[in-house]
């Protein structure tokens, strides 16, 4: 073995126990008679101490080392007179007796610190460097523990970890699938599955009434901070189960997952929201419940008024921002155009302060008396000290715009707490929806999500008002887990991709293996599947996914570190039947 102990083991209690280390230089530090170097490795960092007076030779050697070089030492464990409390192992150091250099390192790109001089695409393109970093190498280690718990909770309630395919069939419905050709049948294609969809409810159809996998999905679609073209989630699907099943069982997967990585309990069971709740009140089918700021329908009361703004709105609502009734001038200009960004759409902003005296000030105050404002004021639930932010248009778009102003003063008063957790059920979603330009309805999840029971007469007369039985999971405004019960009878699927618009041809070509295997006793089943990564990054207070990823790729889905997606030579192409034309 090159080492008896790892560098984040040893204590007070190995005092005088002679032992081997190896690792990595982090830093070293002259001081004339000694030299100090601070030993890294996976488990922690020890202080190496090389004293002149004892060792002249090891000592020079010592002082020639360079950072991130890889040493083994061998030596005795001694108290530290300096001691650092704030590091596990602070209390001790080793008095080296002999330095061995196991390689050579050329000076890093970048400093391997928490506060590090590299910029992001540097640290990419270097990521085995990177993930040398303490932190990141926490989000690593945070990973491989969720992973754990899932797969123990998994198994101590009875699933089954099955592995699918990577290379599936391509599907019309969805984001944009990766595909990859097939040599040995020339001119054809696989594609990398978005989801195990109808794979798990094949295995369903066999009998593993409990299945789960944590899984590798793409999709070829615009990334963002929690989203990468290729992506892992907890997929699951249980047999013979009703909607409150599932719920049950995942909401004790996520209880799970907060007791044993974050020390936190839930006692009481997760709020349901439906979907159309979610929608009027935060504009959002995701809602952040760490805050209030529900949304105030204030059509009725301000038309009428001669302000043409508001009179020519289809919907006018305004949010309550408590205690900022003394937000500046400035402030609000500043909200105002925060809401006119195009990624966002308002036109513009009108505000309402309920002073501390109880006096009412607002942007239209020519167009309403103070009675009038006062009744905003009430509708709103607003007291003094109170600010009034509201914005108007259409509707479906002022919902979207007023949610995003309702996370920015989150954001600003500081009640979006990254140690704060809401989780919620949001259900009862819409079925289908209606794309204007393709003149036919969309699946909102997926063409095997079951109708609610209670809406299936109008699967045929008014679809556009069919809920789905289906659910996400919400923990602080973001989606951490969706899923719903399946369709198991094939009547019922194939009017479901009559109303999509599926030909029986193109339904028999898309989907022919399940509607045959349906034939054969599909059991009623549904599933979830969680964002794991989403999960993870979470867990681990942060926003962005890619920290929790070892190898990710960048805003444009390119590997800066493989230099990837890259060219292939002629004769793959000549093998896979394949001409590349430029782009004219």
């Amino acid at each position: 073995m090159y080492r008896t102990h790892t560098c984040g083991e040893l204590s007070m209690k190995n005092t005088e126990q002679d032992v081997v280390l190896c690792g990595w230089v982090q830093k070293s530090r002259d001081l004339g008679g000694m030299t100090f170097v601070d030993l890294r490795d996976r488990y922690g960092l020890t202080q190496l101490v090389f004293n002149m007076d004892t060792n002249i030779g090891l000592c020079e050697k010592a002082r020639k080392l360079g950072r991130e070089f890889v040493i083994q030492v061998k030596g005795k464990v001694r108290e530290r007179s300096n001691k650092n409390l704030k590091m596990p192992t602070g209390e001790i150091e080793i008095d080296v007796c002999e330095l061995n250099i196991l390689n050579r390192s050329e000076i890093p790109p970048f400093t391997i610190e928490e506060d590090t001089d590299g910029g992001e695409e540097l640290r990419m393109k270097y990521r085995y460097l990177d993930l040398r970093r303490n932190s990141v190498k926490k989000a690593i280690i945070l990973r491989h523990q969720v992973a754990q718990e899932v797969r123990k909770y998994m198994d101590s309630i009875g699933f089954i970890e099955v592995e699918t395919p990577v290379l599936v069939n391509s599907t019309p419905e969805g984001a944009r699938d990766f595909v990859v050709p097939s040599r040995m049948q020339p001119g054809t294609f696989y594609a990398l599955p978005q989801s195990p969809q109808t794979l798990k409810q094949l295995l369903m159809v066999a009998g593993f009434d409990k299945y789960f996998q944590i899984v590798k999905c793409f999709r070829d679609e615009d990334l963002r901070a929690d989203r990468q073209p290729e992506f892992s989630q907890i997929d699951c699907e249980m047999s013979f189960v009703e909607r409150n099943d599932i719920l049950e069982t995942f909401e004790g997967l996520t209880k799970c997952l907060f007791k044993q990585v974050r020390g936190i309990e839930f006692s009481e069971p997760f709020i349901k929201m439906p979907y159309h709740e979610a929608m009027e009140f935060y504009g959002s089918d995701k809602p952040d419940l760490r805050f209030g700021m529900k949304f105030n329908d204030l059509t009725e009361l301000v038309k009428g008024h001669s302000f043409a703004v508001f009179d020519s709105s289809e919907y006018v609502c305004g949010i309550c921002a408590e205690g900022c009734s003394e937000y500046t001038r400035k402030q609000l200009d500043d909200l105002t155009e925060f809401v006119r960004r195009p990624q966002i759409g308002a036109k513009g902003m009108v505000y309402l302060r309920y002073n501390t005296d109880g006096s009412l000030k607002s942007s239209v105050d020519k167009f309403y008396t103070p009675e009038e404002l006062k009744k905003w004021a009430e509708s709103a639930n607003a007291r003094p000290g109170d600010l009034i932010l509201i914005l108007s248009g259409d509707k479906k778009k002022t919902l979207s715009a007023l949610s995003e102003l309702r996370l920015e003063m989150g954001n600003r008063l500081g009640l979006r707490k990254k140690d704060t957790f809401v989780p919620l059920w949001v259900v009862d979603f819409p079925l289908l929806e209606w794309d204007e330009e393709a003149k036919r309805f969309f699946a909102m999840h997926h063409p095997f999500t079951s109708p609610n029971p209670e809406d299936m007469q109008l699967m045929q007369t008014d679809p556009g008002k069919v809920r789905a039985n289906a659910y996400d999971l919400v923990i602080n405004g973001v989606e951490i887990g969706g899923g719903s019960i399946r369709i198991h009878d094939a009547e019922v699927q194939q009017l479901m991709f009559k109303v999509l618009g599926f030909t029986e041809e193109e339904a028999v070509k898309q989907f022919g293996f399940l509607m045959n295997a349906f034939k054969f006793g599909a059991p009623p089943h549904g599933g979830i599947a969680f964002g794991f990564d989403r999960l993870v990054a979470m867990f681990g207070g942060q926003d962005s996914i890619r920290d929790f990823i070892a190898f990710p790729k960048n805003n444009s889905g390119r590997d800066v570190m493989l230099d990837t997606p890259s060219q292939i030579s002629q004769k793959q192409l000549d093998e896979l039947h394949i001409k590349v034309e430029s782009k004219k």
